[in-house]
Formats: C-alpha cells, sequence, structure tokens
C-alpha cells in the first residue's frame, strides 16, 4: 500500500488538464498512457483496502441490536443507531476536512442532495427491518441473508451505471461466479433457520432479513451516480442523514403510537441509549469506508467487498454473544459452510479488478450523468479521479468555527449518555471484544492513512 501511496502522489500533483484533457473524450484517450494506469492501480488498491475495512466496522455496528433481546422496541433501538447516525454523520466529516466542501458539492451537484435523502429513507426502512431480523433469527444467520444486497448492487451497476462492460469474460466469470457463490451460501442459511431454529417467528426475520437486502441493494444506485458525478463521500453520508432521520422519526411515531408512548419508551431505554447511539456511529465509519470502496471499485465490486461484514457479524454473534451456544453441531456446519460461501463469492467479485476497457465505459456513465444534470465536467472528472476540482492535491482544508461547534456537540452527547450508561446484563466475551476491537482500530488508522495519503478524503 505504501508503494500504491508514494506512486499516487507522484501523479496527484500533475494538472487535471494534463491527465485527463478538455473532456471526456480526451480522458478516454489518454487512459492508457502509464501515469493514469498507475493513478487507476493505486485507486483500486484503495478501493480494496476500504472494503475490507468497511467490513470490519459495518458487522461491529449491528451488535449493540443485540439489545432488542433484553426488552428494547425494535423500532426504538433502530431510531437510537439512527440518532448516532446522524450525529457522526455530520461530526466526522467536519473533523477530516471540514463542511467547505459540502458547499461546494452542493454548488456543482445539487441533484444530488435529492438523491441522498432518497438513499436515507430506503436505508431507515432496511435498517429496521434488519433489527426485527436479529431478534427472529439472531444475527449470525440474519447478517448473511440481509447481504444479498450484493447481488441487487451488481444487477444495478450493470444495468445503469456500465460497469462490467468491457470486463473481459475472465473478470466476467469472475464476478458471476461469485454471485452465484454467494446466492448458494444464502440458500444454506436460509433452509437450514427455516428447519432448525425453535424461534416462533423465524419465517418472519428470514422475509425481514431478505426484504432490507433488497431495500439496501437498490440504495446504492444513488450512491453510484454521486460518485460518478463527482462529489465527496464525506458530503454524500452528510445529505443522506436527512432522509434517514425524517424516515425514521416517521417510522418510530407510527409504530409506537405518537409522541407521548415512544418519549416513555425512550426515558425506559435510558440506560442503553449510549450503545444504540453508539452502533449508530461505528457504523457511519463503516460506511464511509464503503462509500470509498463504491467510488474507487464500483458497486459491482465494492459492495460485495465490504459485505465480508457477514463473517464479522458471525464472529460477534457467536465469540462475544455466544449465538448458537448449545444447538447441534449440524446447524454450526451449515451456518459456518453458508457463510464462507459468500465471503468467498465476495472476494472473487472484489479480485476481478476494473481493467482499462471497463474502466473507459465508465467514463461514459459518468458523461451521461454530466450531461444530463449538468455538471461542470473538470469538476466531474477530478471527482472521479479522487482529486480537488482545481487539481491541486496538497490543498489544506480548513475548518470554520461551525465545523468545531458540530465536533463539539457532537461529543458532548456522547459523553453525557456514556454517564447514564449501564452495561445490560448480558452473557460477554470480554477477550472476544477486546480483539475485535483491536482488528478494527488497525484496520481503521491503515485505512485512514492510505485515504489521506492518494486521496487527501476526496
Amino acid at each position: 500500500m505504501d508503494s500504491a501511496c508514494r506512486l499516487a502522489g507522484r501523479t496527484a500533483g500533475t494538472p487535471l488538464d494534463q491527465l485527463t484533457g478538455s473532456g471526456p473524450l480526451a480522458t478516454m484517450e489518454t487512459l492508457s498512457s502509464s501515469t493514469e494506469a498507475a493513478r487507476l492501480r493505486s485507486l483500486q488498491i484503495l478501493g480494496i483496502l476500504c472494503g475490507f475495512s468497511a467490513g470490519a466496522w459495518l458487522g461491529a455496528a449491528e451488535a449493540p441490536t443485540k439489545l432488542v433481546k433484553v426488552g428494547v422496541s425494535p423500532v426504538v433501538v433502530s431510531l437510537l443507531m439512527v440518532m448516532g447516525v446522524f450525529l457522526a454523520r455530520w461530526s466526522v466529516p467536519a473533523l477530516v476536512r471540514g463542511t467547505a466542501q459540502m458547499y461546494t458539492d452542493m454548488r456543482h451537484a445539487p441533484h444530488l442532495v435529492v438523491w441522498g435523502i432518497l438513499a436515507g429513507c430506503l436505508w431507515a426502512v432496511a435498517n429496521t427491518m434488519t433489527i426485527f431480523a436479529i431478534r427472529d433469527i439472531g444475527l449470525s444467520i440474519a447478517f448473511p441473508l440481509w447481504n444479498t444486497n450484493s447481488l441487487i448492487g451488481i444487477i444495478w451497476g450493470f444495468v445503469f451505471f456500465n460497469e462490467l462492460r468491457g470486463a473481459g469474460g475472465l473478470r466476467w466469470f469472475g464476478v458471476i461466479g461469485g454471485a452465484v457463490l454467494m446466492f448458494g451460501g444464502a440458500i444454506l442459511l436460509a433452509l437450514t433457520s427455516a428447519t432448525q431454529l425453535s424461534a416462533p417467528n423465524w419465517a418472519h426475520g428470514i422475509f425481514a432479513a431478505v426484504g432490507a437486502g433488497i431495500l439496501w441493494g437498490t440504495m446504492y444506485i444513488p450512491y453510484r451516480k454521486a460518485y460518478l458525478t463527482g462529489m465527496n463521500p464525506l458530503s454524500f453520508v452528510a445529505f443522506f442523514t436527512i432522509g434517514e432521520l425524517g424516515m425514521m422519526l416517521a417510522l418510530a411515531l407510527s409504530y409506537s403510537g405518537g409522541p407521548s408512548p415512544l418519549w416513555q419508551e425512550l426515558v425506559n431505554a435510558k440506560s442503553v441509549l449510549f450503545w444504540l447511539m453508539l452502533g449508530g456511529f461505528v457504523w457511519v465509519v463503516g460506511d464511509i469506508f464503503q462509500q470509498y470502496a463504491a467510488k474507487y471499485v464500483g458497486i459491482s465490486r465494492g459492495i460485495p467487498l465490504s459485505n465480508t461484514n457477514q463473517l464479522w457479524g458471525l464472529l460477534w454473534g457467536i465469540l462475544v454473544f455466544g449465538e448458537l451456544r448449545g444447538r447441534n453441531s449440524s446447524l454450526y456446519a451449515h451456518v459456518v459452510v453458508g457463510s464462507l460461501a459468500m465471503v468467498g463469492g465476495a472476494a472473487a467479485i472484489a479480485l476481478s479488478s476494473v481493467n482499462s476497457g471497463e474502466h473507459v465505459r465508465w467514463q461514459e456513465a459518468a458523461t451521461r450523468e454530466g450531461d444530463r444534470y449538468a455538471v461542470d465536467q473538470k469538476y466531474l472528472q477530478a471527482g472521479i479521479a479522487g482529486r480537488d476540482a482545481d487539481g491541486v492535491r496538497d490543498v489544506r482544508h480548513q475548518r470554520s468555527w461551525r465545523d468545531w461547534v458540530i465536533v463539539t456537540v457532537a461529543t458532548a452527547i456522547f459523553i453525557a449518555l456514556a454517564v447514564e450508561a449501564r452495561i445490560p446484563e448480558m452473557t460477554l466475551n470480554w477477550t472476544a471484544i477486546t480483539a475485535l476491537s483491536a482488528t478494527m482500530l488497525v484496520l481503521l488508522v491503515a485505512c485512514g492513512r492510505a485515504l489521506w495519503k492518494i486521496t487527501q478524503f476526496n
């Protein structure tokens, strides 16, 4: 990764017009140059690393949802996670780059604000469905089922954004073969849960998990539109929260029966508010990495790679919470084999790297999106290449007083909730928690450092 960073560093300072010409056609013509090819390779390596890091953090984010087992309403769990997500989606970008980038993106691509809100609505509904799935069939089984979103993402990537077109037979085989393997693993897990789980609502759990996968797979359409049009992922995740929080509040009020009953549920859950909102914060870290993976290797590769979160979910469910404890060995074998099959399929997809022919088709899709929404081509091409719109790499991203207010308020809220927090009466393996958390932090540092050196979080 260091060699990729040094290679990218030599190319990142080159004026944009020397790399991409004066427009998208010139970009296609110069794509085969050694400079642009080196840049493309470094961004692909970065996208793969982001995908793995996303898997670790997204997998850990679902662990607090186990609190539905101690009597907290699934909708309240989801609402509180979304509140944590809201705080994180504004404070993390403000801390990393400052919010000035958001105003730049709104000026160049205002249509993406609408797409971001739509994506947030889809996420809120899907996340609520996962809470019901965890309650009814458990984390280790629900996780792989909703990760069929990879299959949906592959379809939409091909249909709408020219992904896999011009990729060649071997890459097609890797992606399609991986998709089939993932589907087979999901089917094995569904059959296992249907025939061997004793939970009375297992059918509802399976339906909720698969439905969440469909919604999340469709949510990646706005993701890809945003990054083909040049938007910074840190800006997109901030706009995302508007639809996310609005939809989740509507669902919570409807499910709880109005403001008063909902408030009473929040008061009753006071001791676990911190853990649930922390889960939302952890999810945002994983989602930011997932956004960069989708940007630099596409949704047909980035999403399956980030869906290694199913393996992390399996580890958290079995090692930390003792899921499947006391079940027969056959159930263990089916869950492990099904999960490994899906992980193997995701790996095959991720390793089918983008070649120059397919990247040209990506450029065509980007040009189409830019023409449709009248986006400035210099802004669009710079965003695709992971650079600032002026082509200068070492721009100092100043943080205003507004940015520090956002960070301070979010930090104060989390500290206040932590003071009131209590560890739920659950059997937890603290050795496993420590080991998994340490691994996540290593990935966070490694991926964050690579993102800064190669793109400065562009």
